[in-house]
């Protein structure tokens, strides 16, 4: 009889943009743009050394998040775990492994933006003790282009 394989978690580098990307398009709710082409992850993850995070399981992908922050918060975007590794605690450690290398950093406050139309990941975050903010609206500005950056 084996075992069954663990599931490891490490930094996401350059060499697993691809596999995050298939990750991400096969993912209802998640949203893939402009500001995910290869050189804007690329700076992304030089400008939020070690913040984002791959989880791994039999040599393959099987989750992912990316965090950064502006000095003040935290940001994460992308989580996605796929369907069939769901419900393994896969996602939790992901975003713990963001909100501790967010903590070190100073960074005690983070936030995450869900499409409306998402709701497994609605459900998720709020399962998870995250508030949802009623607050405030976001607003955004493209200085020039294309509305998909």
């Amino acid at each position: 009889m084996t075992a069954p394989s663990q599931t490891t978690l490490r930094v996401m580098t350059m060499d697993d943009y691809d596999a995050v990307i298939e990750l991400m398009k096969a993912t209802p709710g998640v949203s893939f743009r402009d500001a995910d082409s290869r050189d804007a992850t690329a700076r992304y993850l030089e400008r939020n050394p070690g913040l984002s995070f791959v989880a791994e399981k039999d040599g393959r992908l099987v989750g992912c998040v990316m965090s950064g922050h502006d000095g003040r918060r935290g940001y994460l975007q992308h989580l996605v775990v796929l369907p069939e590794h769901r419900r393994q605690g896969i996602a939790n450690a992901l975003v713990g492994r963001c909100l501790t290398a967010l903590e070190q950093l100073g960074i005690l406050k983070s936030h995450i933006d869900v499409y409306r139309t998402n709701d497994v990941g609605q459900a998720y975050w709020e399962s998870q003790g995250w508030t949802l903010r009623t607050d405030i609206h976001r607003y955004s500005h493209v200085r020039r282009g294309d509305e998909n950056a």
